[in-house]
């Protein structure tokens, strides 16, 4: 996407229209909200495929794989779809855990809520039909949007304080890190100097925000990339592993099992059953 901000919504008619066409796991270089009126979307995220009764809203990260099916329920779909480059709007609570956590999707139990939602839509996609849209305004509605759906985030205990917990710049700064090293064998002591605290202290934020300590966070995220490759690549597993920093392939493989329950290839033949 070239754009920095792009809104569109799917009918009945599109929907059918996206049905007929090849629609394969993937990845975006850009953040996507999707609120959903009527219909039912079928989601693969996460590694998992999930079917969503409309209204709900879900957020794809940028770079996480998935791939959405709107689907017609009762004759009808009716969703809008909002992509902005990350820099768009300030970080949301949902981008920072997006190698750690599982909740792309929610489902609205508030009629009101959603109501709200939808008619901030409406003046987005109002401003966003304009012959030369005004982005700040699009900037702060779009802001206004994700502060209602933390809101009710927090109304459905979704996430246990995280939003409060997250707002550590040490956590922060530490994924920004990460992001840039994950790739490279860089143990606990380079990311606390690069922080400048000890390896006790970055232990303890991210014992308190996550329950897992840096060296599993690592591992947790190099685990995520080895499953997207596996995924969207034909490598052989010495040759993700090897790009993972894992030498030797059978360490990857161990490690890799005892994260994800299964052998790398095992994952890669379930992903491709479950794709079928």
């Amino acid at each position: 996407m070239t754009e920095i901000f792009k809104m569109f919504k799917i009918t009945t008619a599109e929907s059918e229209k996206i049905m007929q066409s090849v629609n394969e796991p993937h990845a975006h270089d850009f953040e996507e909200l999707i609120i959903g009126n009527k219909g039912q979307l079928e989601h693969f995220i996460d590694f998992q495929s999930k079917l969503i009764d409309a209204p709900f809203i879900s957020f794809v990260t940028q770079g996480k794989i998935h791939r959405a099916k709107p689907l017609i329920k009762n004759g009808d779909c009716d969703m809008w779809v909002l992509r902005f480059k990350s820099e768009f709007i300030a970080e949301t609570t949902f981008s920072l855990y997006a190698s750690f956590h599982d909740k792309a999707n929610i489902s609205l139990q508030s009629n009101q809520c959603f109501e709200k939602l939808d008619t901030i839509c409406k003046i987005i996609f109002d401003e966003y039909e304009q012959e030369a849209p005004d982005l700040a305004v699009i900037k702060q509605l779009l802001s206004a949007l994700f502060t209602i759906i933390e809101s009710e985030r927090r109304k459905l205990n979704l996430d246990n304080d995280e939003s409060k917990k997250i707002q550590s710049s040490t956590f922060k700064n530490f994924l920004r890190l990460l992001e840039e090293h994950y790739k490279e064998s860089k143990d606990v002591n380079f990311y606390a100097e690069k922080l400048f605290m000890t390896s006790r202290n970055l232990n303890n934020i991210c014992q308190s925000i996550l329950q897992q300590s840096v060296s599993e966070i690592i591992e947790t995220r190099k685990l995520t990339e080895a499953k997207n490759l596996l995924m969207t690549t034909d490598k052989n597993i010495a040759e993700i592993g090897y790009e993972l920093g894992f030498n030797e392939k059978t360490y990857f493989t161990h490690a890799f099992k005892r994260k994800a329950g299964m052998t790398p290839t095992e994952f890669r033949e379930e992903m491709k059953r479950l794709l079928s």
